[in-house]
């Protein structure tokens, strides 16, 4: 039987594959994968193997964009730290799911059941995107500000950008008023939804709606107009340029 291995620890991988080969010598792992992006590629390009086993949380996003990205024909095995009432809807429906640290008793029975109940068709497609939406980290939706004694919500919606000047962080929103944010710019990434916001450079984080024009600034950079439009010059950094037109285009 071909399997194929979506795991980004190395240890947890090599304990897997021991454990497949000590369990049932007929698996065969065609390939040990690491990231949503390499599963993505591979599982576009390779035919459907029997069974994949699959960790939930990978370097880079949640396994489950692995499902909105390509057709997974494939029965599925999650492999998980997650406690398992986090997951409990999906086990119902799901081949299995494997807690961490796993044992050769737990996927003995695993690949039993496997063996014994898959059917193809099953709606690994549905359940997976549900799963996505349950354990996707919440995005931050408002910012608690204070105008002098008084105190105001301000939607992220409603918000152009985050900047740093002279060392402290501030927000501007739409009616281009600006406040003071209290978290760093390396913070607010991991706040904000990375579908809708973007740090450009060091000194700046811009939203999606608020892109009023880009143009070349020079043979490697861009440079951003927002609206309502900035007194500085926004410069996407060379080394962003490439992520910053990914993120356009998604």
């Amino acid at each position: 039987m071909k399997v194929l291995m979506i795991e980004d620890e190395a240890i947890a991988a090599a304990q897997l594959k021991r454990l497949l080969q000590q369990v049932d010598r007929t698996i065969e792992p065609v390939a040990t994968l690491e990231t949503v992006e390499d599963s993505v590629n591979w599982l576009s390009a390779h035919p459907a193997p029997e069974l994949i086993f699959m960790d939930i949380q990978l370097d880079d996003g949640l396994c489950f964009e692995i499902f909105d990205a390509v057709k997974v024909d494939s029965p599925v095995i999650f492999t998980t730290a997650y406690d398992q009432f986090a997951i409990r809807a999906f086990k119902v429906n799901s081949v299995d799911y494997l807690l961490k640290p796993i044992t050769a008793e737990a996927l003995r029975a695993a690949i039993q059941k496997y063996r014994s109940v898959f059917t193809p068709g099953s709606k690994f497609q549905e359940q997976a995107r549900e799963l996505h939406r349950q354990l996707a980290p919440r995005h931050k939706m408002r910012f608690f500000v204070n105008i002098g004694a008084h105190f105001q919500s301000v939607p992220t919606s409603n918000i152009s950008c985050f900047f740093i000047e002279e060392r402290c962080t501030f927000l501007k929103t739409g009616a281009g008023k600006r406040y003071s944010a209290d978290y760093s710019l390396d913070q607010l990434q991991k706040m904000l939804d990375p579908a809708r916001f973007f740090r450009i450079n060091r000194n700046y984080i811009i939203h999606i709606d608020a892109i009023a024009d880009i143009t070349g600034y020079s043979a490697y950079r861009l440079k951003v107009k927002l609206k309502p439009p900035n007194e500085e010059e926004l410069v996407v950094s060379r080394e962003r340029v490439g992520a910053f037109k990914e993120w356009l285009g998604r």
